[in-house]
Order: structure tokens, then C-alpha cells, then sequence
């Protein structure tokens, strides 16, 4: 049945269900009613069985299919280690609370089918799990122990409950300490814990880069490219071809450079500034990887199944294989590369007056890195000034057109949270031996402001032309929340603005410019960031409340990101007149998944980017366990305070270690209170800690306060 067929009758299902003038029918009904023949009840059958596993259906004690419940749901269980857990429902922004005792047995990542109950657990609305639709986890990684007759797996991740019985035939040879993956045979019951097989043990739990690689096969990352794969990308040639460069525009003679970090290796973005009288006129070529990588191929296929590339503390997982990220399609200094070009004229007041988008053939001058222009431009280095004096007053036109174009931002609200980034410097055999905090620049943020107005541009010109498309968005945050963040704000004498459960952005940015460099800077600018939603990729132009803009998309990184080479594709068909309705209704159909999927893609890469820096900034403080550093309180739970060290690392002061009282949180006022001598502990307050232990798989930091000399 083709995608087509198979979304029409579900709608056509959901409508007769759903009808109150027909009464509830079984599968042979439902499939007699719809004239359905013999040969196709098995594909039938999938049809049913996705409206249940979406929820729009349900199906009773007798087998006859009826409107869904309202109570009931359908969700995502997230699994606790004390045995209870949480369901994520989409487009509901509270997660509901599950009970140990109404678990009914749900495995952490399992498709789940739930019914509300009428209690709540704190804030939380209380569910019980009614079936497993779906499982979610096939495999996962943990600590092999041995036992006499069998052996155990503890899992890595913290949300499953129960250990894997691992029978002796199904060990593969591990011993204790192995790391491994495990493949379920069984989920478990009541009575019987959950059971797998060693289908790979990645090494000693000392080895170096075995916690890395653990954390790689946790989250399922993909490393290694398929033979087809990689043979596809060995036929691609290492220089452009001139059958490629015919109808392109040739942009080999404009002034042009890469601005990447010093050890980039893919670079798919260059940048070029001039000026005519009041008029900048800025370009921004973004390597046409989609020239190289053609819709349905193997590459294709498999660029879109890992969704981004993903970059780990000690190595970046491609999404490309090396061939053209680092090759044909990186913007190497001094050869030609294929293009798509957004070309701008923007106005003294930062307002784009006109542009065009082409394909183009590039030559990027000299590739630059961030530390070098910002030597030019902030640090005047007159040795840096020298060796590019050629380049320096279009960097200074870049330094001054970003400056006119981050205003210009700031004026309608754009939102910016500038909270350091942190850089594990790591040694030959993957140990931390520094970790700084990553500051932003000059350099840094003209690039920034350069990819933002591109992106906006090019997302604006498709939302005019109507046509199907992949669009970066940004929702208004959730009502309650914002009503949460006001009702605290006034704590501090803060106000912000809200109209009808809503909020503008540039309501949010005043608030941040009035706490800049106040003592509850730190404490408001993570509540309010706590209080927005998470971007993600949709076909519908909904709008970027971060970026206060309307029209915004991801179309300068497709040696990285999937949805950038989609667009880039969409764009190439535009520009060569062959959107025709049958292409429009093919992106129509494959679109939403793309949105989709990128979006989860993304999530896990960043996930997984987070897990290994805890990890390596964990390790890192096994080193300094005993020492004492000055931080400041970045977070209080009614279990602990936690303190950031000006390096990003950040720690645990338990609540049973802090001295001379009996501590309680007071979640009103996000403060940490003494009982009897009423000492409070806030957010964003300077605190020294004494590093106390490090659980380094867990990544997990303790600290103490340290007894005063």
C-alpha cells in the first residue's frame, strides 16, 4: 500500500469511528464497510494498528474499535531508577507521573498506552500504564558482572530500573568490568527481571576510549559507513568538474575567506563584504554538498538516517563521510568548490533592500580563524594586521555591517543567552588535562550574524513562493510557565510584560538587559531560559520567538545538517524552474518526516555531546579531589545546592553537608533556608567548595563546603 493509500484510510477510519451515527465495529466489519478485499487485510491491519499506536483509536475487551478516551493517552515512558517514572506525551508540555506500582511493567523508551487518574503527585498529573504498544530500547550498554552459572548487566543509563540477566551461553566471553552491549530477549515481569545477550563487548572499563565509545553505542550513534556507502563517495571526484560549473554564476574573482576555529575541518561556510556608498553588499556561499549527495542514494539515505554530525569531546561523527565534508565539499583556501550563494544589499540600518540566490563557483582567498580576526579587530595586533593587511578593511567592514545587524536585532527583541560554553583539552590517550571556559568574540559573533541574516532571508523568499519547505521555529513559551516566571520575577522587584497568556520576545530581553551584572543575574537568566520552548524543525513557517523573527531556516551548514541539504535541494529545483506539481507533491509527502526525524537526530546528538563533557569534566576533578575553588550557586533542588566553577564544571553540594543547620528548599523563592539561623543559600551567589568525590561514569561531582581556617 503506498503512502497515499495508506494516510487516507486512516483518516476515513478515524472519521467512521469517530461518527456517533455508527456503532462500534470489529476489524472484519470495518474492512467489509470499506470494501477492503482478502489480499489486502494484512496491510489493513497496519492501518488499525497505527491509529491505536497513535491514540486516535481505541479497541475494546471484545475486539470492536471505538473513539479514544479522552483520558486515555499515548506517550514515551522515561524510566526512573527508583522504579517509577514519566510519560512525554507530544504537544503536552507536563510530563504525567507513574507510580512503581503502575508501571505495568513499561520498559524506559517504550511506546505506552496511559489513562489519566485523578490524583497528582506534587504538580504532576498521576497516570497508570494500561499496555505497552511499542518498545522503544532493543539494545543498550552497561557494566558486565560475572556470576558462577551466569552473569548481569548494570545499565549505564540511570533510567533503567532493573539489571540484565545475562544467561552463561548468551556472555560472549565477557568478563567483570567489561563494558558491553546487550540486545533484549525479554523485558521482564513481576517476577522475572529483564533478559538480554552480549552482541558486543567494547572493551575494559579502564581502557581508554572505552567510556566514550560506551556513550557513542548508548545512544545508538552510527560510526562506521557501509561499504555502498563509502564506494558511492570514493566515485565523487576530489575537484570540480567543468561540466558542474556550466549556467553557474562565477564568483571566482570576488574577495572572499573562511572564518572557522583552528582545528575545522569542514568548512562550509565563506563570507564576502564589500560596500557602495550607504549599500553593504554581503555574501554568504555555502558549499553545495546536495551536488554531490543526489536524493534516494545511499548517501542520501544515510546522511538523513544520522540526521546531523555529532560533536563528542574527542571526536566528531560525520554525517558525511570524509571524502566530502573534508573534501570537495569543504571551501578549501585557494580551489574551486560549488556553491549556493545568498548575495545581500543591506542598508545603514541593517534592512535587506534586495538579494538573490544563485548557484554559484567560488574561490575563497584565504582561509582565517576566529583568533586571527579577532587579533585584527579587537586586539589591534599590528604583526596579524600586517601578514593580511590585503583583508583588513573588508574585516572591518565585516566588524561594522555585524554591529549595524545585531542592532538591528536587539531593536525588535531577538533574545540572546550568552552563557560560557566549555573546551575539554584532552591528551594523546583521551584524559582531561584542561578544561576553559569558551568565550565568544568578535570573529565568532560576525559569523553568527552573518548565517542569521541568510538564514532569514532564504526562509522568507520560499514562505512567499508558497512552496513546500523546512523551516527552523521557535514556539511562544508555555503560558504557565511565563506566569510562573512573572509570580517569582516580583521577588526581585522585576516585572515583565504579558498580554492574554502571552509574551513578547523583546519583553524577555528587556528583563535580561535590567539584570546585567546584578547579583541575581545568573539565578534569572536560567529560569527564564528554563521557561522557553525548544527549536526544532517543522514545514509550517510558525515563526523564531528567540530570534523575534518570522521566516527563519537552517540552510548554512549541509556538510552537517540534514535539513540544510534538503533545502538546498528544494532551492537548486526552484532556481532550475523544475518545481513542478509533481516535485511539490513529492516534498509535500517526504517533508514532514524529514522535519521530524531532524529534530530527533538532533536531540540525541546533543544529549549524547552532553553526557561525554560531564563525563571528561568528571574525570578531570578526580584530580583535584581535596582542593578548594571559588563558584557560584547555579542551581537548588530540595536535595542539594549546585555550584558552577568559572571553567563550566559544576557540582553537588549535597543537602545533609551543609554546615551548622538543618536545611530546607524553599521552591517560592528558589532558595536553600536554615531552619534555626534562617542563613539562605541563592542562585547566582559566590560560594567556595572543597571537591569531595567523583562518580566518573555517572558524571557526577560532589562537593563541601570547607571548614573555615
Amino acid at each position: 500500500m503506498d503512502n497515499e493509500l495508506f494516510e487516507k484510510r486512516k483518516k476515513l477510519i478515524c472519521e467512521l469511528v469517530h461518527d456517533d451515527m455508527y456503532v462500534p465495529m470489529k476489524e472484519k466489519e470495518l474492512a467489509a464497510f470499506m470494501k477492503v478485499s482478502r489480499s489486502e487485510r494484512e496491510e489493513f491491519k497496519r492501518v488499525l494498528d497505527a491509529l491505536l499506536t497513535e491514540g486516535k483509536i481505541q479497541i475494546t475487551s471484545k475486539g470492536k474499535y471505538i473513539k479514544q478516551d479522552e483520558n486515555i493517552l499515548i506517550g514515551t515512558f522515561i524510566g526512573n531508577s527508583r522504579g517509577f517514572g514519566f510519560v512525554e506525551i507530544e504537544g503536552r508540555e507536563e510530563d504525567l507521573y507513574v507510580p512503581e506500582d503502575m508501571t505495568n511493567n513499561a520498559f524506559h523508551m517504550d511506546k505506552v498506552q496511559v489513562e489519566l487518574l485523578p490524583g497528582k503527585r506534587g504538580k504532576r498529573q498521576e497516570a497508570v500504564v494500561r499496555k505497552v504498544l511499542e518498545h522503544g530500547s532493543r539494545q543498550l550498554v552497561g557494566t558486565y558482572e560475572k556470576s558462577e552459572n551466569f552473569g548481569f548487566v548494570i545499565p549505564d543509563n540511570g533510567k533503567i530500573a532493573s539489571d540484565i540477566f545475562i544467561p552463561k551461553e548468551c556472555s560472549k566471553g565477557a568478563v567483570n568490568g567489561h563494558k558491553v552491549v546487550v540486545e533484549l530477549t525479554s523485558y521482564g515481569d513481576e517476577r522475572h527481571k529483564p533478559e538480554g545477550k552480549i552482541v558486543e563487548i567494547i572493551g575494559h572499563i579502564g581502557d581508554p576510549g572505552v567510556d566514550i565509545m560506551s556513550i557513542v553505542r548508548g545512544f545508538d550513534l552510527p560510526m562506521e559507513f557501509g561499504e555502498k556507502v563509502l564506494n558511492q563517495a570514493a566515485r565523487i571526484p576530489d575537484e570540480v568538474q567543468e561540466a558542474d560549473m556550466a549556467g553557474r554564476m562565477d564568483l571566482r574573482d570576488t574577495q572572499m575567506v573562511t572564518i572557522d576555529g583552528e582545528d575545522a575541518k569542514d568548512l562550509d561556510d565563506a563570507v564576502s563584504v564589500s560596500k557602495e556608498g550607504s549599500i553593504y553588499h554581503l555574501g554568504v556561499h555555502i558549499a553545495d554538498v546536495s551536488n554531490y549527495v543526489q536524493e534516494n542514494s545511499a548517501l542520501d539515505w544515510e546522511a538523513l538516517n544520522r540526521g546531523t554530525s555529532v560533536y563528542l569531546v574527542d571526536r566528531v561523527i560525520p554525517m558525511l563521510p570524509h571524502k566530502l565534508s573534508n573534501g570537495i565539499c569543504s571551501l578549501n583556501q585557494g580551489v574551486d568548490r560549488l556553491a549556493l550563494s545568498c548575495m545581500m544589499k543591506i542598508d545603514d540600518r541593517g534592512n535587506v533592500v534586495d538579494y538573490q540566490i544563485a548557484e554559484t563557483v567560488i574561490r575563497v582567498n584565504i582561509r582565517m580563524s576566529y583568533t586571527s580576526v579577532k587579533k585584527i579587530l579587537e586586539d589591534h595586533d599590528e604583526a596579524e594586521r600586517k601578514e593580511y593587511e590585503e583583508l583588513v578593511p573588508m574585516f572591518e567592514l565585516m566588524e561594522e555591517l555585524a554591529a549595524i545587524l545585531r542592532r538591528k536585532r536587539h531593536s525588535r527583541g531577538s533574545i540572546d543567552f550568552d552563557f560560557p560554553e566549555s573546551k575539554i583539552i584532552l591528551d594523546a590517550e583521551g584524559h582531561p588535562i584542561d578544561v576553559r571556559s569558551y568565550e565568544r568574540n568578535v570573529a565568532t559573533k560576525i559569523i553568527e550574524d552573518f548565517m542569521l541574516i541568510a538564514n532569514e532571508t532564504v526562509a522568507q523568499h520560499f514562505f512567499w513562493l508558497e512552496l513546500p519547505f523546512v523551516y527552523r521555529t521557535h514556539d511562544n513559551p508555555n503560558p504557565e510557565k511565563i506566569t510562573k516566571l512573572s509570580t517569582f520575577l516580583t521577588n526581585f522587584g522585576y516585572y515583565i510584560k504579558t498580554s492574554q497568556d502571552d509574551i513578547h520576545p523583546k519583553e524577555v530581553q528587556k528583563l535580561l538587559d535590567k539584570i546585567e551584572g546584578t547579583p541575581e543575574e545568573m539565578l534569572i537568566s536560567r529560569l527564564t531560559l528554563r521557561s522557553m520552548q525548544k527549536a526544532k524543525y517543522t514545514v509550517e513557517c510558525s515563526g523564531h520567538f528567540g530570534l523575534a523573527c518570522k521566516y527563519y531556516c537552517h540552510f548554512t551548514s549541509p556538510i552537517r545538517r540534514y535539513p540544510d541539504l534538503q533545502i538546498h535541494r528544494i532551492i537548486k529545483e526552484q532556481l532550475r524552474g523544475r518545481l513542478v506539481e509533481k516535485r511539490i507533491e513529492h516534498y509535500q509527502n517526504r517533508l514532514p518526516e524529514v522535519a521530524k526525524h531532524s529534530s530527533e537526530t538532533e536531540r540525541r546528538a546533543d544529549e549524547a555531546e552532553r553526557e561525554t563533557d560531564k563525563l571528561k569534566k568528571a574525570e578531570y576533578m578526580e584530580d583535584h579531589i581535596g582542593e578548594i575553588f571559588e563558584g557560584v550557586i547555579s542551581g537548588i533542588t530540595s536535595w542539594g545546592v549546585y555550584v558552577e566553577l568559572p571553567n563550566t564544571i559544576e557540582g553537588l553540594i549535597h543537602v545533609s553537608k551543609l554546615p551548622g543547620d538543618y536545611y530546607y528548599y524553599d521552591e517560592n523563592t528558589y532558595e536553600m533556608v536554615g531552619q534555626d539561623t534562617g542563613k539562605k543559600y541563592r542562585l547566582g551567589e559566590q560560594i567556595k567548595i572543597c571537591v569531595d568525590g567523583v562518580e566518573r561514569m555517572d558524571g557526577t561531582i560532589d562537593f563541601s563546603i570547607p571548614m573555615e581556617d
